[in-house]
């Protein structure tokens, strides 16, 4: 199953109190009953809600949650992205085991958790912190990761993002996008993505390029992965920052050319990488700083694309601007 997220559908919540963990409780519900998951399934979803919130509270520094819907052509679900920089855990398994506490407790919260999820994936680490992705559909719904995901966080202060990021496989292409639009039109510009004309990714930047010419602009980046020539097409304008890290640890950052989509006649241009099996493309908006080293967190690299871009934009990301983070990987 392929899923998409629902463009700035999702909501950020601070959550370092008991208040906050049930008005997390409270939007997770409400969400689930319009999404039409059932009175069962809304009262697992809101199991999940409250020990992930209740483990932030407990556990966690800075602790933050992203609710937002998730789709695919037939069937809808909730997504819960807990994010915290507090103590981490050396061994996710033996703390998801029903019993295993590190507060007195009794120590069900994660066990509750993944019995209730329609799927999860966590990343944890001593003195590095903790995300943890939970998705919730209906029971009859076999969810997977996808082979993209991304994460937005508005400026602090804000509601919405102007930074956004959208996926799509057509005629056999494999293309995520990241723009980061200057003023209003975020969603505009996804939506001309999701309907461009299928091509390579310089012909898709054209095209956005011309659809954007009545808003202020957008600096955007297009990157196509080709899973049978072993290969990523990548054609950007303006200070997205594209980067590919190798399956043996290598990492290398991928050509933007300067230049504003929407403005003038700007030069865009395509360039090929090597992108063999288990190599991992990110990329990122301004509003992530690119000082972040793979080294410093063993192990991401094998979890789902979420969980690296919420790690990644917890570590690396700017209060002070808007935010954007897309992780790919080869479509299996």
């Amino acid at each position: 199953m392929s899923y998409e997220v629902v463009p700035d559908a999702g909501h950020w919540y601070r959550v370092e109190s008991g208040s906050a963990a049930s008005a997390v409780r409270r939007a997770a519900e409400r969400l689930g009953g319009q999404l039409g998951l059932g009175d069962n399934r809304v009262a697992e979803l809101a199991i999940v809600a409250a020990e992930l919130t209740s483990n932030l509270v407990k556990h966690a520094q800075e602790g933050v949650l992203l609710l937002r819907p998730v789709s695919t052509d037939d069937a809808a679900g909730v997504e819960l992205i807990a994010i915290d920089s507090g103590p981490g855990m050396a061994d996710l398994t033996v703390s998801s085991r029903d019993g295993h506490s590190t507060t007195g407790t009794l120590g069900i919260g994660l066990g509750a958790i993944t019995r209730q999820a329609s799927w999860y994936d966590a990343w944890s680490r001593p003195g590095r912190g903790t995300v943890f992705a939970v998705q919730v559909w209906a029971k009859n719904v076999v969810a997977t990761p996808t082979w993209a995901a991304g994460l937005t966080r508005p400026i602090t202060g804000e509601q919405v993002s102007g930074d956004s990021h959208s996926m799509r496989t057509v005629q056999e292409r494999h293309q995520v996008l990241v723009c980061d639009g200057l003023g209003h039109g975020p969603l505009a510009n996804v939506a001309a993505f999701r309907t461009a004309p299928a091509g390579p990714p310089a012909t898709v930047v054209q095209h956005l390029h011309r659809s954007m010419s009545h808003t202020r602009g957008a600096a955007l980046a297009v990157a196509e992965l080709d899973p049978a020539a072993g290969l990523l097409r990548y054609a950007g304008l303006g200070n997205i920052a594209g980067t590919v890290l190798g399956p043996d640890g290598t990492r290398r950052g991928l050509v933007s050319l300067p230049g504003i989509a929407g403005h003038q006649r700007p030069t865009v241009r395509e360039y090929d990488y090597p992108f063999p099996a288990g190599a991992t493309l990110v990329m990122q908006s301004d509003g992530v700083v690119d000082r972040w080293r793979s080294d410093d967190y063993p192990g991401l690299t094998g979890r789902a694309p979420v969980v690296v871009a919420a790690t990644l934009l917890r570590d690396a990301g700017i209060r002070r601007d808007d935010a954007c983070v897309l992780v790919a990987r080869t479509p299996s």
